[in-house]
C-alpha cells in the first residue's frame, strides 16, 4: 500500500508541477491605498466593518471578501473603522497567541499588529462599542454595508436575494441579514448620526483592479488553465463525470488553490439544457460532447474558465462547424478589447463579423452576445464579481476591469453545447487574457486529447 501511494505521488508529482506559492498576496501599503481611497470617498463620516464570525461548525475560516480588501486580517469576529473624517483606520480584534497558532494564524498579527497590518490603532474588540458611540458623537455620517458579506464562494447580490426569500421574507422566519440587522442598531444606539449604506462605494473600489491583484489573478488563472488541461486528457468515452471533477479539483489544490471558485460544471448530454450542472451523474460516450465550466480559488481571487470538447477526442462534422462559428465570435470580441470603446461598440463588431461571413441564421442565439460584445459578469474577490456602477452595453472599458468573455452556442435538440470563455483584464494598451494556455482551435484540442492523462496513468499502474 505504501508502494502504492508512493507510486501516486511520484506519477503525479512529475505531471503537474506545483505553482510557487507566496507567503502573502499584498503588502500594507496595498492595502493602506485602498483605505486611503475610501476615506477620500466619506470625508464626512466613518465606515464600519463587521468580519466574518467564527465558524458554527468544522469549517475553515473565511473571511468576508470587503473586509479582507481593506485589511487582509483573517481574524474571526473583528471589526474594522475607516475614518474619513480623521484620514485613520481602527481594527478590533481579541485573540491569544494558543488559539493563533492552532488555527495557522501568523503570531505576528497577534503580538505586533499595527506593525504586521500598517493599520494606524489597532484594540481589543471588547472597546469597540465605546469606541464607536464616540465617533457617532463627532462624525456626521456613518457608512456600513447594507448587503450581506461574501464568503469564499458567494456572491454578495445573489446571497442577499437569497437570504430574502429564505429567511426575511419567510413568514416562519423574518429575520434580518446580520448586516441589516447592525444597521438597524446603529440607528437605534446613535439616532443623531446618519447612517447609510456604503456597499456601492466600496464596490466601485473593488471593480477596477490594481497591479497587484491582476498578478494573483493571473496565478489563479495558471492554475485553472492546467486543470483544465488536465481534465480534457483525461476525457475518454466509459470515463465517469465524478472522476473528471475529482481531477480538476486535485490538479488546482495541488497547485496552492485554497478552494475552487464554484461547483465545477460539467454538462453533457441532456444536462446541456441546464446551465450550471454539476451533479457529475454521466457515465460519457461516443458522440458526447461537453462543457467544462471551472475553476480556482487562489488567495481569496477567482478566475472563470470555460473550454468545449468531444468525448472521443475528434470533433464530428457537426460538432466542428459550431464549434467554429463561436470561436469566430470569441476572436472578434478579443481582437476588440482595448480601453475607451464600451461593449456596444464590440458587440457592433460581433455583428458585423456575422453578416460578412453568412452566419446571420446564428444571430438570434448570439443576441445577448452582440448586446454586450461577449462580456458576461465582472471577475475578483467573487466569481460574479460586484460593482456600484455598470452602464451594461454602454459600460467605457478601462484599465483594471476584469470580466468574463463568455461565448456561448447551444443546440439542445442535438445535445451539443459550446462555451467558450476566457478571463479578460483591460490594460493600457488593450487587453490581458489571463487564462491563455486552454486549447481552443480544434486541432489544438484533438493533439491534447490524444495524451493519456491523470486517470489513465493510473488505470495503468493499477490505480
Amino acid at each position: 500500500m505504501k508502494l502504492r501511494l508512493w507510486v501516486l505521488g511520484v506519477i503525479l508529482g512529475m505531471m503537474l508541477p506545483v505553482e510557487a506559492l507566496a507567503a502573502s498576496p499584498f503588502d500594507k501599503a496595498e492595502y493602506a491605498a485602498r483605505r486611503g481611497r475610501l476615506m477620500e470617498k466619506i470625508p464626512d463620516g466613518a465606515a464600519v466593518f463587521l468580519g466574518a464570525t467564527t465558524p458554527a461548525g468544522d469549517y475553515e475560516f473565511r473571511q468576508g471578501h470587503d473586509f479582507l480588501y481593506f485589511t487582509g486580517v483573517e481574524i474571526p469576529d473583528a471589526f474594522l473603522i475607516v475614518d474619513g473624517t480623521r484620514k485613520e483606520s481602527v481594527l478590533f480584534f481579541t485573540m491569544d497567541e494558543k488559539t493563533a497558532d492552532g488555527e495557522g494564524i501568523p503570531l505576528d498579527l497577534i503580538r505586533k499588529p499595527a506593525a504586521y497590518t500598517g493599520i494606524e490603532r489597532v484594540l481589543p474588540v471588547e472597546q469597540f462599542a465605546t469606541y464607536l458611540a464616540g465617533v457617532a458623537q463627532r462624525a456626521r455620517v456613518l457608512y456600513t454595508m447594507y448587503k450581506p458579506e461574501e464568503l469564499g464562494r458567494e456572491n454578495s447580490n445573489e446571497k442577499f436575494n437569497a437570504l430574502q426569500k429564505t429567511m426575511t421574507l419567510n413568514l416562519w422566519d423574518g429575520r434580518l441579514t446580520r448586516e441589516l440587522q447592525f444597521v438597524k442598531q446603529l440607528k437605534e444606539r446613535f439616532p443623531q448620526a446618519d447612517v447609510r449604506d456604503c456597499s456601492a462605494l466600496v464596490w466601485d473600489l473593488r471593480k477596477i483592479k490594481t497591479p497587484a491583484e491582476l498578478e494573483v489573478m493571473r496565478r489563479a488563472a495558471r492554475i485553472g488553465v492546467k486543470a483544465h488541461n488536465a481534465l480534457i486528457q483525461s476525457t475518454r468515452p466509459g470515463v465517469a463525470e465524478k472522476a473528471l471533477a475529482s481531477v480538476f479539483e486535485f490538479v488546482c489544490k495541488k497547485e496552492g488553490a485554497q478552494d475552487l471558485a464554484y461547483s465545477s460544471i460539467i454538462m453533457s448530454g441532456k444536462n446541456h439544457a441546464y446551465g450550471h450542472y454539476h451533479i457529475y451523474d454521466r457515465i460519457l460516450k461516443a458522440g458526447d460532447f461537453l462543457i467544462l465550466d471551472a475553476a480556482p480559488d487562489y488567495e481569496n481571487y477567482h478566475v472563470d474558465i470555460s473550454t468545449s470538447f468531444p468525448a472521443s477526442g475528434t470533433f464530428t462534422p457537426r460538432q466542428k462547424e459550431l464549434y467554429e462559428v463561436a470561436l469566430a465570435v470569441h476572436d472578434v470580441c478579443e481582437k476588440n478589447y482595448r480601453p475607451g470603446v464600451t461593449f456596444r461598440q464590440i458587440g457592433e463588431k460581433v455583428d458585423a463579423f456575422l453578416k460578412e461571413r453568412g452566419l446571420e441564421r446564428f444571430a438570434q442565439q448570439f443576441r445577448g452576445i452582440v448586446r454586450l460584445g461577449g462580456y458576461n459578469h465582472s471577475i475578483g474577490l467573487a466569481t460574479h464579481d460586484v460593482m456600484g456602477t455598470f452602464a451594461g452595453p454602454d459600460e467605457i472599458l478601462t484599465p483594471g476591469f476584469v470580466f468574463a468573455c463568455d461565448i456561448q452556442l447551444f443546440s439542445l435538440d442535438e445535445e451539443i453545447g459550446i462555451r467558450i470563455e476566457d478571463t479578460i483584464a483591460i490594460t493600457e494598451k488593450g487587453y490581458d487574457n489571463l487564462s491563455v494556455g486552454v486549447p481552443r482551435t480544434i486541432a489544438e484540442i484533438e493533439a491534447l486529447m490524444k495524451k493519456d492523462g491523470v486517470l489513465q496513468i493510473l488505470k495503468d499502474k493499477g490505480f
